[in-house]
């Protein structure tokens, strides 16, 4: 199945919803432009929703890593919601569990936005 992805906004966090592959080719094309739009538009909390992401290869991963450096390098951030089991495993062999901030909750991911600017 393709990548798809919808925006929502939460207040002024974007999320973003996957649904689908992260993989090479189209489907990691759609996640970068995505978040490249999210970026261009200014907005810079963005929570990636990958609830219903089935499998992420390592150019979909390589894709995360390269918006998550852009939005920090703009004064952004983008964390990750929902991961999957597979996805967890291979965030804690990568070691990039510890780069992203990873949330099981939608709730507290936007309110962590707000937690981390007053800190």
């Amino acid at each position: 199945m393709a990548l798809s992805a919808k925006t929502r906004q939460v207040g002024n966090v974007s999320i973003v919803d996957l649904n689908g592959k992260i993989t090479l080719g189209d489907s990691s094309g759609v996640l970068r432009d995505e978040l490249n739009a999210l970026l261009a538009m200014g907005r810079k909390s963005i929570i990636v929703n990958m609830a219903n992401v089935s499998y992420v290869d390592s150019a979909g991963l390589g894709e995360l890593v390269g918006k998550y450096t852009t939005a920090t390098n703009q004064g952004g951030s983008i964390k990750l919601l929902h991961l999957q089991g597979k996805m967890k495993d291979l965030l804690q062999i990568t070691k990039l569990h510890t780069i992203f901030p990873i949330f099981e909750d939608e709730n507290e991911a936007v309110a962590s936005f707000s937690a981390g600017a007053t800190a």
